[in-house]
């Protein structure tokens, strides 16, 4: 729990001091768009398989800290930092690096309580190496589809 805490503070400061390519509206669609992909992924793979869950098997109240407020911003910082100008060699590495450091705060969030809140079931860690990239490239897609629909909003009431 005290990592929980420590980090959902760390990752909202961090999020809202760096954005500097999102609007409001933007942070809320990400923010919304992650706690429903986040929801969607945990009803399968935690709540029907039990692979992993939030501090005790099953639902509880404390288990939406995780969804509600540290996963979001994380979402946030990895957005603000993607190179969508860049080559694909850039993106791959910036993906590969981001999804490092999120198997580490992984290991460290499987720490016994007090520190730790996050338990395998019957999850391995090489699912989340291989899964997370392509939740990260699901993210992409969405922000790109969201500009695509402000773009094309913002073009129909120009004319």
């Amino acid at each position: 729990m005290i990592l929980l805490i420590a980090s959902i503070i760390a990752f909202n400061m961090a999020a809202f001091k760096i954005n500097n390519k999102m609007t409001p509206s933007q942070v809320l669609q990400i923010w919304t768009f992650t706690i429903a992909f986040q929801m969607l992924f945990d009803l399968i793979v935690e709540f029907k398989h039990h692979h992993y869950w939030y501090f005790s098997p099953g639902v509880e109240w404390v288990g939406l800290l995780p969804r509600l407020f540290l996963i979001p911003p994380v979402n946030i910082i990895f957005l603000n930092g993607f190179p969508f100008s860049k080559g694909v060699l850039k993106k791959m590495v910036y993906l590969l690096f981001f999804v490092a450091g999120i198997i580490l705060y992984e290991m460290a969030a499987l720490l016994p309580e007090p520190w730790g809140f996050f338990n395998y079931g019957t999850w391995k860690i090489w699912y989340s190496i291989m899964v997370d990239p392509f939740l990260l490239l699901s993210l992409v897609l969405f922000y790109k589809f969201m500009l695509l629909l402000e773009q094309k909003s913002f073009l129909h009431k120009k004319y």
